[in-house]
């Protein structure tokens, strides 16, 4: 089964994917894509699909993952996260995925057992369940950690 994580977020949305067999998590691929603060919002959002598209289409994921949203405390903030998770499940809506959504603190006791763990924990345990992958940063890391919990809480269909 691969499943294709998803850390969504306008300045930078990070893409993980894994391949899942049982209890056995294999790396795939990774990467982040940023959007430029100084393009008009349409553009950053048509982009941000646009890539994700690409992937969705280069790598053929089975389902998708992605963190449920958080509300943060500035608004403006909350309004532009919701805005790149709709461009992220739109792309993996046209391309017929299902997609999970799991809470952050779920996420990080799925991968590193509890969900307190800072993104300094959540990094070193995917070095030890990913050996050898190159991550392309934190926000990839992020999508890893959201495909390894989705393996981990989701049954295979």
């Amino acid at each position: 089964m691969l499943i294709l994580g998803l850390d969504p977020s306008l300045s930078c949305t990070g893409w993980g994917v894994i391949r899942a067999e049982g209890s056995r998590i294999t790396h795939i691929a990774n990467g982040q894509v940023p959007t430029d603060a100084k393009a008009p919002m349409a553009l950053r959002l048509a982009g941000l699909q646009e890539a994700l598209v690409e992937v969705i289409g280069e790598y053929a994921p089975e389902r998708a993952a992605a963190e449920e949203v958080f509300v943060n405390k500035n608004p403006q903030s909350t309004l532009k996260l919701a805005q790149a998770r709709g461009c992220v499940l739109a792309a993996c809506g046209a391309a017929g995925l299902p997609v999970n959504e799991h809470a952050a603190r779920l996420v990080k006791k799925a991968v590193v057992g509890t969900g307190g763990a800072d993104k300094r924990q959540v990094q070193a345990m995917l070095a030890v369940l990913l050996p050898g992958a190159k991550i392309a940063g934190a926000d990839a890391a992020d999508a890893l950690a959201v495909a390894i919990a989705d393996a981990h809480l989701t049954p295979s269909r």
